[in-house]
């Protein structure tokens, strides 16, 4: 099958190449150069739309204005083969997820939303949770590619904006398991219990769950280099709020998040793991100087 993607960051390179893996024909584009070595069997091409002359196109690309600018502006959906699916696989807001579904249908093309869960070494292990929803014609049309780059393919339904409103709110509520980690953390360090000691009684008895093994981890060991940015994690919280406030409500936590992630990256950190936001709490929220095993601002 011809698959074009677009995005080679560490996620999309990942990506495309466990396409490559399973057989596929994969022309690429990215919007900086990539060496030709890092990604075996992909073949670069030089423009954006060649990669929309394929049988399904896949887009990783790090928010609404970077797809609007290299997707729509350019006139991409028009030029494209017949017969096209695209599949956006970035984390974009709700609001241009129902925008790019009805360009899509005007275009005559297929169009499925499948935001992913997992770092960027999931994804070159093709492990990685894909929540997919779209027209059931559109999203049959691309499940084997799916298939090959996670271990779970999550069918929301044939509205393309349910898997973007889900993947928010995982994002959403990582960052508060993040962030109630930090604050659990507050509390018994007062009082001298040494946060690993802590954390193995949680993971023990009431959160074993991946995120909170995962961040505990980094949060333990003062190890905040990016799996995935703050920067981009604001971003995501940001996304988050405007769909809530779209259906009139608030939601205290996550604003609580939002602000933890805003200190963050005001303060330098926005290339560091979003896992940061733990060590600012602990540290009192407005220290700017890095923990120990950070010694680095970004």
């Amino acid at each position: 099958m011809q698959i074009g993607f677009i995005g080679l960051g560490n996620m999309g390179s990942a990506m495309a190449l466990n396409l490559v893996k399973a057989g596929h024909d994969v022309r690429a584009w990215n919007r900086s150069k990539v060496a030709q070595e890092s990604i075996p069997g992909v073949k670069l091409v030089k423009r954006a739309a060649d990669a929309f002359q394929a049988d399904a196109v896949f887009t990783m690309l790090s928010d609404d204005p970077a797809i609007r600018e290299v997707i729509l502006d350019a006139g991409l959906l028009a030029s494209a083969q017949p017969g096209l699916t695209h599949v956006v696989t970035s984390t974009i807001s709700v609001a241009f997820a129902r925008e790019l579904e009805l360009l899509h249908e005007e275009a005559g093309l297929g169009y499925v939303s499948a935001p992913v869960l997992g770092r960027p070494n999931v994804a070159a292990s093709g492990q990685l949770n894909i929540l997919a929803a779209g027209k059931a014609d559109a999203v049959a049309a691309v499940e084997p590619l799916l298939a090959s780059l996670g271990k779970k393919v999550w069918k929301l339904g044939e509205n393309p904006a349910r898997a973007n409103t889900a993947k928010l709110a995982c994002n959403m509520m990582i960052a508060m398991a993040i962030e109630a980690m930090a604050e659990g953390v507050v509390l018994t360090e007062s009082v001298g219990l040494d946060r690993a000691d802590f954390f193995e009684l949680i993971l023990g008895t009431l959160f074993s769950g991946r995120a909170y093994e995962s961040y505990s981890a980094q949060i333990t060991e003062r190890s905040f280099e990016p799996g995935f940015k703050a920067e981009l994690a604001l971003k995501d919280m940001r996304l988050a709020t405007e769909a809530v406030n779209e259906i009139g409500r608030t939601l205290p936590m996550l604003e609580a998040v939002r602000e933890g992630l805003g200190k963050a990256v005001s303060a330098g950190f926005g290339k560091k793991d979003w896992s940061i936001m733990a060590d600012m709490t602990v540290r009192g929220g407005d220290s700017l100087a890095p923990s120990e095993g950070n010694t680095e601002r970004t």
